[in-house]
């Protein structure tokens, strides 16, 4: 996870504190949903070159993450 900490920043200060690409206003909700969306990594680096394949990973692991770590309570 430590990539994914260097690269995903949480700052108040930039899209009010959503997780985003180090050193980008682009946040991981926008990331993931282009690829949601039917584009793939290539289509994603073509139109933002200033993303990188590591950042489209990290990306992803924070998304991975972050369910990994939700807590689901079965209805009664």
């Amino acid at each position: 996870m430590a990539a994914t900490e260097e690269r995903i920043v949480l700052d108040p200060a930039i899209l009010a504190g959503k997780p985003v690409v180090r050193g980008t206003r682009l946040s991981v909700e926008f990331v993931i949903g282009l690829m949601a969306d039917g584009w793939n990594e290539a289509d994603i680096l073509a139109n933002y070159p200033g993303l990188t394949h590591e950042d489209v990973t990290a990306c992803l692991n924070y998304a991975r993450d972050v369910l990994l770590s939700e807590r689901v309570f079965p209805a009664a």
